[in-house]
């Protein structure tokens, strides 16, 4: 496993660009935005500076983490000579269904596809392609070059060997692997939106407010964010669009989103991203400023 394309130079994107060139892996951030391919490779520089400040690494490995990454807007360049593509879109199944359909086409036979959803079915994206059996979820958290965790998900036709490649890939990234199978919303969101969309519930039942709590949670849970803080980190959009994968999935009315989630997305109050959630954002200086706080 020599080269990795990353697909969407967003939040996960860059991060995920990051920790494999950080590893020694050449990369290829792919993304059909010249803007977003900027930001991302600014973000990426960002972030190499906080660690230097935090003496985690010297200049000379920024400088050799830098050179480790390529960037395209033109994805059958960016994936035609790669061992391994994750992608980093949108969570839309149609989009993604798309991508791995064009994917299948550009890459050479023994390119693993990964997807980094955190809900969509690996075995409905796998199905799309002639490889299903080189299709897997590889699900990073957020902030990545922080986080440890990495979801491996098995689709129904996963291969043994693509797995256990994974597996290690992740553990040489620094990464605690878990192996999970192929159920709506997987182990990390399956547990934890139900209880964002409870707290949720709670609020919009008038039980507490906002910081009453995630205060609860925080000192009476040892939570080191309360609920409706980390839902406006991750984006109360994706935390919406995941529950309707859990909702569809399972049919299950546990998993039925909350009216006022999704009453605060169709406003576009949808957490640090658009400056305003279930906690006012707006008079911070970037949203970056307000996700490094959590990043100790």
């Amino acid at each position: 496993m020599q080269i990795i394309a990353v697909i969407g130079a967003g939040t996960m994107g860059n991060g995920i660009a990051h920790t494999f060139a950080q590893s020694g892996f050449k990369v290829n951030l792919i993304d059909i935005n010249e803007v977003a391919l900027e930001n991302g490779l600014r973000t990426i520089t960002k972030n190499l500076d906080r660690m230097i400040a935090k003496e985690k690494i010297s200049e000379v490995d920024k400088k050799e983490t830098l050179s480790n990454i390529s960037s395209f807007t033109d994805i059958n360049e960016g994936v035609k000579t790669v061992d391994l593509v994750v992608e980093v879109a949108t969570e839309n199944i149609d989009l993604k269904l798309k991508i791995f359909k064009q994917l299948d086409s550009l890459c050479h036979q023994h390119t693993i596809l990964a997807t980094n959803t955190s809900s969509i079915s690996i075995t409905q994206i796998a199905a799309v392609t002639s490889r299903p059996e080189k299709v897997i979820g590889m699900h990073f958290m957020n902030p990545v070059p922080i986080m440890k965790l990495v979801e491996v998900i098995r689709g129904y036709n996963s291969s043994d060997a693509v797995t256990n490649t994974i597996m290690e890939l992740s553990k040489s990234l620094g990464k605690v692997p878990v192996e999970v199978n192929d159920y709506p919303g997987f182990v990390a969101n399956r547990i934890l939106m139900p209880m964002l969309n409870e707290s949720i519930e709670t609020l919009y039942n008038g039980v507490a407010g906002v910081l009453e709590i995630d205060t609860v949670m925080k000192l009476g849970m040892a939570h080191p964010m309360g609920p409706l803080q980390l839902a406006d980190f991750i984006g109360l959009d994706v935390c919406l669009s995941i529950l309707n994968v859990m909702y569809d999935g399972f049919k299950n009315p546990k998993y039925a989103p909350c009216p006022l989630l999704t009453n605060m997305v169709q406003a576009g109050k949808l957490g640090v991203k658009s400056g305003e959630g279930f906690y006012d954002y707006s008079e911070s200086r970037k949203a970056e400023k307000v996700a490094s706080q959590f990043i100790k």
